[in-house]
């Protein structure tokens, strides 16, 4: 493939890697076909769940299960990977090891944004899986950028895993408004600068624009690295 190209490892969940294409597609500056992100996207369903091998001390489980879709990337000429999946990222180290080809890094990339913004000493809450908050991986990105991570209260992320898995993963209907609720009681309550979308579950539910301002979507910025490291510009750059 051409030097620009984007692998993909996605299937965690399919709903949530569908969404990244779509916005990679919306938010890439292009008037024709040929101006769109060449992309290999590997639908790998059958990865272990993330947060059941993390809190079960099983990560091998995992690691050995997408070695090979790191492998088969990398035979393909990509470019540069992306992984829309937070937990995941627990194990970014690892998987980088695994191949030559750079692996976006969506919580480092997600906290230098939210750093870039806010500054030092900024309290910023999180939305995510209960593996990735166990696994520390936000919380010790954030504290390397001198911040400090607010993690929900233990009926907030009850709630939090009942609409990743029992709503979101289930295909069934979720109301935004409890969502943006949660953001706003972080924000507004318990004194948060902003809020983290950090699970890409959670990025597939239309929240309002208010909710918007005052959170910042992993996945989004996912995608516009992978717009920008792709060689294109974002829609949000004209």
């Amino acid at each position: 493939m051409e030097h620009n190209s984007l692998g993909v490892i996605g299937g965690m969940g399919p709903k949530a890697t569908s969404v990244f294409f779509d916005k990679v597609i919306e938010h890439t500056a292009a008037e024709r076909d040929q101006e769109h992100i060449n992309m290999i996207i590997l639908n790998h369903t059958s990865l272990p769940d993330r947060t059941s091998v993390i809190l079960g001390g099983r990560g091998e489980l995992f690691l050995e299960a997408i070695a090979k879709d790191l492998k088969l990337l990398e035979l393909a000429g990509v470019s540069n990977i992306a992984i829309p999946c937070n937990t995941s990222h627990y194990f970014y180290d690892e998987m980088q090891q695994m191949t030559s080809v750079p692996i976006i890094n969506m919580v480092d990339e997600t906290l230098k944004d939210i750093h870039a913004k806010f500054g030092d000493n900024s309290k910023i809450g999180i939305l995510a899986t209960t593996g990735t908050i166990n696994s520390g991986v936000y919380k010790t990105v954030c504290e390397s950028y001198n911040m400090k991570l607010h993690e929900p209260n233990e009926a907030t992320q009850e709630l939090v895993m009942d609409i990743i898995y029992n709503q979101v993963k289930s295909n069934l209907e979720v109301d935004p408004a409890v969502l943006e609720g949660i953001i706003n009681d972080l924000v507004y309550k318990e004194g948060c600068n902003c809020v983290i979308i950090a699970c890409t579950e959670l990025s597939c539910i239309p929240i309002s624009r208010q909710a918007m301002e005052i959170s910042i979507d992993a996945m989004q910025v996912l995608v516009n690295q992978s717009i920008v490291r792709s060689g294109k510009q974002t829609i949000t750059e004209i």
